[in-house]
Protein backbone atom coordinates (compact mmCIF):
# COMPACT_ATOMS: atom_id res chain seq x y z
CA UNK A 1 0.00 0.00 0.00
CA UNK A 2 1.52 3.51 -0.92
CA UNK A 3 2.40 5.87 1.87
CA UNK A 4 0.75 9.19 2.34
CA UNK A 5 2.35 11.74 -0.11
CA UNK A 6 2.23 15.49 0.25
CA UNK A 7 -0.09 17.32 -1.92
CA UNK A 8 2.65 19.20 -3.29
CA UNK A 9 6.15 17.39 -2.79
CA UNK A 10 8.63 18.96 -0.42
CA UNK A 11 12.42 17.57 0.97
CA UNK A 12 12.14 15.22 3.52
CA UNK A 13 14.55 16.79 5.43
CA UNK A 14 11.49 20.04 6.01
CA UNK A 15 8.65 17.22 6.96
CA UNK A 16 8.19 17.46 11.16
CA UNK A 17 9.03 13.99 12.58
CA UNK A 18 6.00 12.08 13.96
CA UNK A 19 7.04 12.36 17.09
CA UNK A 20 6.97 15.89 17.44
CA UNK A 21 3.37 15.38 16.49
CA UNK A 22 2.88 14.22 20.08
CA UNK A 23 4.08 17.84 21.33
CA UNK A 24 1.73 19.13 18.71
CA UNK A 25 0.07 21.67 20.99
CA UNK A 26 3.02 23.62 22.99
CA UNK A 27 4.39 23.42 18.84
CA UNK A 28 1.02 25.44 17.39
CA UNK A 29 0.90 27.62 20.10
CA UNK A 30 4.44 29.12 19.59
CA UNK A 31 4.13 28.87 15.80
CA UNK A 32 0.90 30.86 16.48
CA UNK A 33 2.92 33.53 18.93
CA UNK A 34 5.53 33.94 16.16
CA UNK A 35 3.65 34.42 12.82
CA UNK A 36 3.09 30.99 11.38
CA UNK A 37 -0.77 31.31 11.49
CA UNK A 38 -0.12 34.22 9.35
CA UNK A 39 1.34 32.30 6.35
CA UNK A 40 -0.52 32.31 3.10
CA UNK A 41 -2.90 29.97 3.13
CA UNK A 42 -2.25 28.32 -0.26
CA UNK A 43 1.74 27.50 1.20
CA UNK A 44 -0.02 26.33 4.34
CA UNK A 45 -2.04 23.76 2.15
CA UNK A 46 0.68 23.08 -0.01
CA UNK A 47 3.02 22.02 2.97
CA UNK A 48 2.58 18.89 5.02
CA UNK A 49 2.19 20.69 8.31
CA UNK A 50 -1.46 22.31 8.83
CA UNK A 51 -1.20 25.57 11.30
CA UNK A 52 -4.06 25.28 14.20
CA UNK A 53 -4.98 26.44 17.15
CA UNK A 54 -6.21 23.95 19.77
CA UNK A 55 -9.46 23.08 19.86
CA UNK A 56 -12.22 22.70 22.71
CA UNK A 57 -13.54 19.34 21.62
CA UNK A 58 -11.29 16.06 22.88
CA UNK A 59 -12.42 13.13 24.34
CA UNK A 60 -9.63 12.66 26.35
CA UNK A 61 -9.11 9.27 24.57
CA UNK A 62 -6.21 7.54 22.73
CA UNK A 63 -5.93 8.69 18.97
CA UNK A 64 -6.04 6.03 16.30
CA UNK A 65 -2.34 5.22 14.76
CA UNK A 66 -2.17 7.72 11.89
CA UNK A 67 -1.69 4.42 9.83
CA UNK A 68 -4.67 3.11 10.56
CA UNK A 69 -6.92 5.74 10.36
CA UNK A 70 -5.37 6.63 6.74
CA UNK A 71 -5.46 2.65 5.19
CA UNK A 72 -8.53 1.77 6.60
CA UNK A 73 -11.37 3.59 4.77
CA UNK A 74 -14.62 3.80 3.04
CA UNK A 75 -14.28 6.03 -0.28
CA UNK A 76 -16.10 3.98 -2.53
CA UNK A 77 -15.28 6.81 -5.29
CA UNK A 78 -11.39 5.10 -5.53
CA UNK A 79 -13.56 1.55 -4.73
CA UNK A 80 -15.48 -0.59 -2.42
CA UNK A 81 -12.94 -2.36 -0.37
CA UNK A 82 -11.24 -0.74 3.15
CA UNK A 83 -8.20 -0.42 1.27
CA UNK A 84 -9.16 0.71 -1.68
CA UNK A 85 -9.16 4.27 -1.07
CA UNK A 86 -5.08 4.43 0.14
CA UNK A 87 -4.11 2.18 -2.96
CA UNK A 88 -6.47 3.92 -6.01
CA UNK A 89 -6.24 7.50 -4.73
CA UNK A 90 -2.98 8.41 -5.71
CA UNK A 91 -4.20 9.90 -9.10
CA UNK A 92 -6.34 12.09 -7.64
CA UNK A 93 -5.59 16.25 -7.86
CA UNK A 94 -7.14 18.02 -4.96
CA UNK A 95 -5.57 21.60 -6.53
CA UNK A 96 -7.05 23.76 -7.24
CA UNK A 97 -10.13 23.34 -6.05
CA UNK A 98 -13.46 25.29 -5.46
CA UNK A 99 -16.24 24.46 -3.51
CA UNK A 100 -19.75 26.63 -4.77
CA UNK A 101 -22.35 27.25 -1.33
CA UNK A 102 -25.75 28.09 -3.21
CA UNK A 103 -29.66 27.33 -3.11
CA UNK A 104 -31.80 29.59 -0.42
CA UNK A 105 -29.16 32.09 0.05
CA UNK A 106 -28.70 36.10 -0.05
CA UNK A 107 -25.37 36.03 -1.01
CA UNK A 108 -24.65 32.80 -2.97
CA UNK A 109 -20.80 31.89 -3.34
CA UNK A 110 -17.57 30.14 -4.62
CA UNK A 111 -14.43 29.57 -2.17
CA UNK A 112 -11.52 28.48 -3.74
CA UNK A 113 -9.11 26.87 -0.54
CA UNK A 114 -6.93 29.75 -0.26
CA UNK A 115 -10.52 31.43 1.06
CA UNK A 116 -11.38 28.40 2.96
CA UNK A 117 -8.12 28.29 4.68
CA UNK A 118 -8.87 31.96 5.62
CA UNK A 119 -11.47 30.55 8.30
CA UNK A 120 -10.04 30.35 11.45
CA UNK A 121 -8.72 26.73 12.08
CA UNK A 122 -8.47 24.60 14.77
CA UNK A 123 -7.80 21.00 16.10
CA UNK A 124 -10.27 18.70 17.55
CA UNK A 125 -10.03 15.49 18.62
CA UNK A 126 -13.46 13.68 17.81
CA UNK A 127 -14.46 10.27 18.12
CA UNK A 128 -16.06 8.74 14.56
CA UNK A 129 -18.03 5.80 14.71
CA UNK A 130 -19.16 3.58 11.45
CA UNK A 131 -22.03 2.22 10.68
CA UNK A 132 -20.28 -1.03 9.66
CA UNK A 133 -18.85 -1.46 13.46
CA UNK A 134 -15.50 0.05 13.56
CA UNK A 135 -14.40 3.27 15.35
CA UNK A 136 -11.70 5.58 15.56
CA UNK A 137 -10.84 8.88 17.32
CA UNK A 138 -9.08 11.55 15.26
CA UNK A 139 -7.50 14.62 15.70
CA UNK A 140 -9.45 16.91 12.46
CA UNK A 141 -8.36 20.35 11.33
CA UNK A 142 -10.69 22.33 10.38
CA UNK A 143 -13.32 25.06 10.97
CA UNK A 144 -17.15 25.37 12.37
CA UNK A 145 -19.22 24.52 9.86
CA UNK A 146 -22.00 27.87 10.84
CA UNK A 147 -19.09 30.30 10.12
CA UNK A 148 -19.40 29.34 6.30
CA UNK A 149 -23.02 29.25 5.97
CA UNK A 150 -22.64 32.37 7.48
CA UNK A 151 -21.35 34.44 5.09
CA UNK A 152 -24.18 32.37 2.37
CA UNK A 153 -26.67 34.28 4.76
CA UNK A 154 -29.46 31.49 4.77
CA UNK A 155 -32.77 32.47 3.73
CA UNK A 156 -35.76 32.03 6.21
CA UNK A 157 -37.07 29.15 3.57
CA UNK A 158 -33.50 26.95 4.32
CA UNK A 159 -34.49 24.22 6.09
CA UNK A 160 -31.84 21.12 4.75
CA UNK A 161 -28.33 21.49 3.62
CA UNK A 162 -26.88 19.67 0.80
CA UNK A 163 -23.84 18.54 0.04
CA UNK A 164 -22.48 16.98 -2.91
CA UNK A 165 -18.83 15.24 -4.06
CA UNK A 166 -16.77 15.64 -6.61
CA UNK A 167 -17.41 13.31 -9.89
CA UNK A 168 -14.05 12.58 -11.90
CA UNK A 169 -14.06 9.13 -13.29
CA UNK A 170 -10.40 9.90 -14.71
CA UNK A 171 -8.81 10.20 -11.33
CA UNK A 172 -11.66 7.93 -9.38
CA UNK A 173 -11.31 4.27 -10.70
CA UNK A 174 -14.57 3.55 -8.66
CA UNK A 175 -16.66 6.00 -10.96
CA UNK A 176 -15.84 4.25 -13.93
CA UNK A 177 -16.66 0.99 -15.41
CA UNK A 178 -19.68 -0.81 -16.05
CA UNK A 179 -20.25 -1.66 -12.20
CA UNK A 180 -21.25 1.14 -10.46
CA UNK A 181 -22.18 0.18 -6.52
CA UNK A 182 -23.73 4.06 -6.15
CA UNK A 183 -25.18 6.52 -8.56
CA UNK A 184 -22.58 9.30 -8.36
CA UNK A 185 -22.32 12.35 -7.45
CA UNK A 186 -22.30 11.22 -3.76
CA UNK A 187 -25.08 13.18 -1.84
CA UNK A 188 -25.29 13.82 1.48
CA UNK A 189 -27.22 15.84 3.67
CA UNK A 190 -28.01 17.66 7.27
CA UNK A 191 -31.31 19.65 8.86
CA UNK A 192 -29.92 23.00 8.87
CA UNK A 193 -29.73 23.29 12.76
CA UNK A 194 -27.67 20.41 12.66
CA UNK A 195 -25.07 22.27 10.04
CA UNK A 196 -24.84 24.96 12.20
CA UNK A 197 -24.47 22.52 15.55
CA UNK A 198 -20.68 23.57 16.75
CA UNK A 199 -19.89 20.15 16.57
CA UNK A 200 -20.23 20.05 12.78
CA UNK A 201 -17.10 21.17 11.15
CA UNK A 202 -15.68 21.37 7.81
CA UNK A 203 -12.40 19.24 8.09
CA UNK A 204 -9.44 20.48 5.90
CA UNK A 205 -6.59 18.30 7.47
CA UNK A 206 -6.01 15.50 10.28
CA UNK A 207 -2.81 14.57 12.21
CA UNK A 208 -1.39 18.31 12.13
CA UNK A 209 -1.43 17.93 8.07
CA UNK A 210 -3.26 18.21 5.21
CA UNK A 211 -6.28 16.05 4.51
CA UNK A 212 -4.59 13.19 2.66
CA UNK A 213 -6.78 11.93 -0.62
CA UNK A 214 -8.30 8.97 0.91
CA UNK A 215 -9.61 10.97 3.94
CA UNK A 216 -11.31 13.09 1.71
CA UNK A 217 -8.79 15.56 0.58
CA UNK A 218 -8.82 18.91 0.12
CA UNK A 219 -12.33 19.51 2.46
CA UNK A 220 -14.94 17.10 3.91
CA UNK A 221 -17.68 17.21 6.35
CA UNK A 222 -17.25 15.56 9.93
CA UNK A 223 -20.59 15.41 12.16
CA UNK A 224 -19.02 13.67 14.99
CA UNK A 225 -22.68 12.06 16.67
CA UNK A 226 -23.50 10.74 13.23
CA UNK A 227 -22.44 7.37 11.11
CA UNK A 228 -19.43 7.59 9.10
CA UNK A 229 -20.96 7.60 5.72
CA UNK A 230 -23.07 10.83 6.90
CA UNK A 231 -19.16 12.48 6.44
CA UNK A 232 -19.07 13.41 2.99
CA UNK A 233 -15.37 14.03 0.95
CA UNK A 234 -14.03 16.32 -1.32
CA UNK A 235 -17.03 18.54 -1.63
CA UNK A 236 -17.54 20.60 -4.42
CA UNK A 237 -20.82 21.84 -3.98
CA UNK A 238 -23.02 22.94 -0.62
CA UNK A 239 -26.82 23.64 -1.33
CA UNK A 240 -29.49 25.09 0.95
CA UNK A 241 -33.00 23.64 0.42
CA UNK A 242 -36.30 23.53 1.99
CA UNK A 243 -37.22 20.45 1.46
CA UNK A 244 -35.34 17.75 2.45
CA UNK A 245 -32.31 16.14 0.15
CA UNK A 246 -32.51 12.52 -1.04
CA UNK A 247 -29.34 11.11 -0.04
CA UNK A 248 -27.18 8.54 -1.62
CA UNK A 249 -27.11 5.54 0.72
CA UNK A 250 -30.68 6.45 1.73
CA UNK A 251 -31.39 6.58 -2.30
CA UNK A 252 -29.70 3.06 -2.47
CA UNK A 253 -30.51 1.05 0.56
CA UNK A 254 -33.89 3.18 2.72
CA UNK A 255 -34.37 -0.01 4.85
CA UNK A 256 -30.60 -0.01 6.18
CA UNK A 257 -29.72 3.63 6.02
CA UNK A 258 -31.50 6.47 7.17
CA UNK A 259 -31.23 10.52 6.38
CA UNK A 260 -30.56 11.14 10.27
CA UNK A 261 -28.25 8.14 10.48
CA UNK A 262 -27.44 8.96 14.37
CA UNK A 263 -25.01 6.62 16.34
CA UNK A 264 -27.69 4.81 18.77
CA UNK A 265 -26.86 1.45 20.35
CA UNK A 266 -30.75 1.01 20.53
CA UNK A 267 -31.36 0.58 16.72
CA UNK A 268 -29.57 -2.12 15.19
CA UNK A 269 -28.86 -2.11 11.12
CA UNK A 270 -31.26 -4.63 9.67
CA UNK A 271 -27.98 -7.00 9.30
CA UNK A 272 -26.16 -6.59 12.43
CA UNK A 273 -26.16 -5.20 15.86
CA UNK A 274 -25.40 -2.03 17.00
CA UNK A 275 -24.74 -2.10 20.24
CA UNK A 276 -20.95 -2.39 20.64
CA UNK A 277 -18.10 -1.19 18.61
CA UNK A 278 -14.67 -2.17 17.49
CA UNK A 279 -12.16 0.47 18.23
CA UNK A 280 -9.45 -0.01 14.89
CA UNK A 281 -5.83 -0.10 16.44
CA UNK A 282 -4.06 -0.78 19.78
CA UNK A 283 -3.82 -4.54 18.91
CA UNK A 284 -6.03 -5.54 16.20
CA UNK A 285 -9.21 -4.79 14.12
CA UNK A 286 -11.27 -8.29 14.56
CA UNK A 287 -12.92 -7.95 18.05
CA UNK A 288 -9.95 -7.35 20.06
CA UNK A 289 -11.22 -3.66 21.52
CA UNK A 290 -14.91 -4.34 21.89
CA UNK A 291 -16.67 -1.58 23.64
CA UNK A 292 -20.25 -0.58 24.81
CA UNK A 293 -21.68 1.69 21.87
CA UNK A 294 -22.58 5.43 23.00
CA UNK A 295 -25.60 7.13 22.25
CA UNK A 296 -24.76 9.78 19.86
CA UNK A 297 -21.30 8.73 19.93
CA UNK A 298 -20.99 9.80 23.26
CA UNK A 299 -21.78 13.73 22.33
CA UNK A 300 -24.78 14.01 24.80
CA UNK A 301 -25.00 18.02 23.85
CA UNK A 302 -26.76 17.53 20.65
CA UNK A 303 -29.84 15.73 22.15
CA UNK A 304 -31.87 18.50 22.06
CA UNK A 305 -31.86 18.89 18.50
CA UNK A 306 -34.07 15.80 18.49
CA UNK A 307 -36.48 16.48 21.31
CA UNK A 308 -39.81 14.69 21.29
CA UNK A 309 -38.24 12.58 17.90
CA UNK A 310 -38.83 8.94 18.08
CA UNK A 311 -35.15 8.03 17.17
CA UNK A 312 -35.73 4.73 16.19
CA UNK A 313 -38.32 5.70 13.65
CA UNK A 314 -35.99 8.52 12.46
CA UNK A 315 -33.09 6.44 12.13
Amino acid sequence: MPPYRPIIAIPGSEITPESAYLQRRDILRLGAAGGLALASPSLAFGATDLPAKPGGYDPQEQATPEADATSYNNFYEFGTGKADPAAKSGDFKPLPWTLTVDGLAGKPATFDLDQLMAFELEERIYRMRCVEGWSMVIPWIGFPLSALLDRVEPLASAKYVAFETVVRPEEMPGQRGAFQPLPWPYVEGLRLDEARHPLTILSLGMYGKTLPNQNGAPVRLVVPWKYGFKGIKSIVRITLTEEQPVTTWNRSAPGEYGFYANVNPEVDHPRWSQATENRVGGGGFFGSNDRPTLMFNGYDEVAGLYAGMDLKANY
